[in-house]
């Protein structure tokens, strides 16, 4: 099933990323919507997004980016920069990437940026396919050991917040956990 069907569903997915605030999604729908141009980011995403996966699959089978493809994103962050700016909160100060998407090819900067950082930096044993739909993800969990994406078509978020509720219930009541074996040092008994 396509999910990136017209330009207004690759306008929610970019405000869902929380890579568009909903005013930029309602003034780039007004200004862009029902255009030709629109159409034809939408298509052009839509191979890009087909050659990146390509190539995750690529990585996570041991292999390498292809040339070409390095090239096409390296043109990409070329042709729609993304851009920092500095940023401050109380007495910290911070630099943040950002982007000022006037027109539909604009919406390639964080793409290309972010297929970039992950060709550029991420480690290969944690790209993985969801064990549930057909995202792949990068796993930044602690242990490296997740095998499903967060997104919310997928139903996992309900999963791993249903896993977090029972993981605080039972650090809250230790009681709730059942027996415990016991050890040499509580069980009390002589060590034969």
């Amino acid at each position: 099933m396509e999910l990136l069907a017209d330009f207004a569903a690759l306008l929610r997915w970019f405000q869902e990323a929380e890579v568009l605030s909903p005013g930029q999604v309602s003034r780039l729908s007004q200004q862009w919507g029902g255009s030709a141009q629109a159409r034809r980011t939408v298509e052009a995403m839509r191979r890009l997004r087909e050659t990146l996966r390509k190539e995750v699959l690529t990585m996570e089978n041991g292999g390498t980016v292809h040339h070409a493809v390095i090239d096409e994103v390296n043109r990409l962050m070329s042709e729609h920069p993304m851009l920092i700016r500095l940023k401050t909160t109380g007495n910290v100060s911070s630099m943040e990437l950002w982007f000022d998407p006037r027109r539909p090819e604009d919406l390639f900067a964080p793409l290309a940026h972010g297929a970039a950082t992950l060709f550029a930096g991420a480690d290969r044993n944690r790209i993985r396919k969801c064990g549930q739909c057909v995202l792949h993800f990068y796993d930044t969990s602690k242990k490296g050991t997740r095998r499903w994406c967060s997104m919310q078509l997928c139903g996992n978020r309900l999963k791993v917040a249903a896993y977090a509720a029972r993981q605080r219930r039972l650090n809250r009541n230790p009681s709730a956990r059942g027996p415990r074996p016991p050890t040499a040092a509580s069980s009390g008994g002589d060590r034969t």
